[in-house]
């Protein structure tokens, strides 16, 4: 496995611009060390604005006035511990651009403040809460899809599976699915770049409560049984070559697809987990966030 080298760079900089160590850090104090590196998007979006989503502060993108749009409910990434609606305002101005369709971004409860199910239940509530409020956002109620990356890649799956509202496609960024982190590119992948082993276990211990099953299908939802994903709607997962949770993305997708569910499973080589944040550097990003816009438009235009 060899980096990208455009990944290099990347990877270059970030380790030239230092920073804390996640596993060695306080969560509140890497919160905000990570929220200080974020970088305003400058990509204009036809109208953007904060709203409450059934309690839950969310950010909804239109990129255009029409009044019928498909809906894109985004869970951001961050390890349920960090992140929000700044750190992935720009993934959320391409989606929302590029598909010609509207992004409700959640900003759901982070742990260790609010462990599991906090953030399962803020993903369900501002979901109901969209499809509800379909006429006032201007959108669709039978043209609502839900995606995002890594812990956000998580909330979507399991949404997907419980399917509080119906629901027309699923992207899933890199999605974590088996908390109990069992699957060989968590060795394969153990240093990392960008996400390691380590780092995972810090974000896994700061969400699951002691007391918690790991493999409760609401904090992992490669555990579910069929029952839940017969029915689930049609999937893109996009996964990291050089990314500890790999496998369990490709092996998710093989679930979905092993239990009717139309599903696409697309490995970028030479990439590393967060590389879908950084569209603007990486043309594999920029690649991925093409495919995923694309693929949630056609569902909402079927």
């Amino acid at each position: 496995m060899t980096l990208h080298p455009q990944a290099q760079v990347i990877l270059q900089m970030m380790a030239a611009a230092g920073g804390p160590i996640i596993q060695d850090s306080d969560a509140a104090v890497f919160r905000e060390y990570y929220n200080s590196r974020q970088l305003p998007s400058t990509e204009e979006v036809f109208e953007i604005r904060d709203v409450v989503a059934g309690g839950v502060p969310s950010r909804l993108y239109r990129p255009n006035a029409n009044k019928n749009l498909g809906l894109l409910v985004f869970y951001h990434g961050g390890g349920w511990v960090i992140g929000g609606l700044d750190s992935h305002d720009s993934v959320c101005r391409s989606l929302a651009n590029r598909m010609g369709h509207a992004v409700l971004s959640v900003d759901y409860r982070l742990a260790p403040e609010n462990p599991f199910p906090a953030a399962v239940e803020d993903a369900m509530c501002s979901l109901r809460w969209a499809y509800e409020n379909a006429a006032e956002l201007g959108i669709n109620p039978d043209r609502i899809a839900v995606g995002g990356d890594s812990a956000g890649g998580n909330l979507a799956a399991i949404v997907s599976q419980q399917r509080p509202v119906p629901l027309v496609f699923q992207m899933l960024i890199y999605p974590a699915t088996d908390m109990t982190a069992s699957f060989p590119s968590h060795i394969e992948n153990a240093g990392g770049p960008v996400l390691t082993k380590q780092a995972m276990e810090w974000f896994t211990n700061h969400y699951m409560p002691a007391s918690a099953d790991k493999k409760d299908p609401l904090a992992s939802p490669h555990f579910a049984p069929d029952s839940l994903l017969k029915g689930a709607p049609p999937a893109l997962i996009i996964t990291a070559e050089l990314d500890p949770l790999r496998d369990e993305g490709e092996e998710y997708g093989r679930r979905l697809i092993a239990n009717g569910v139309t599903a696409s499973v697309v490995r970028y080589n030479g990439m590393f987990h967060s590389f879908f944040q950084m569209h603007q550097l990486l043309d594999d990003a920029n690649t991925a966030h093409t495919l995923a816009a694309s693929m949630v438009a056609k569902a909402f235009n079927a």
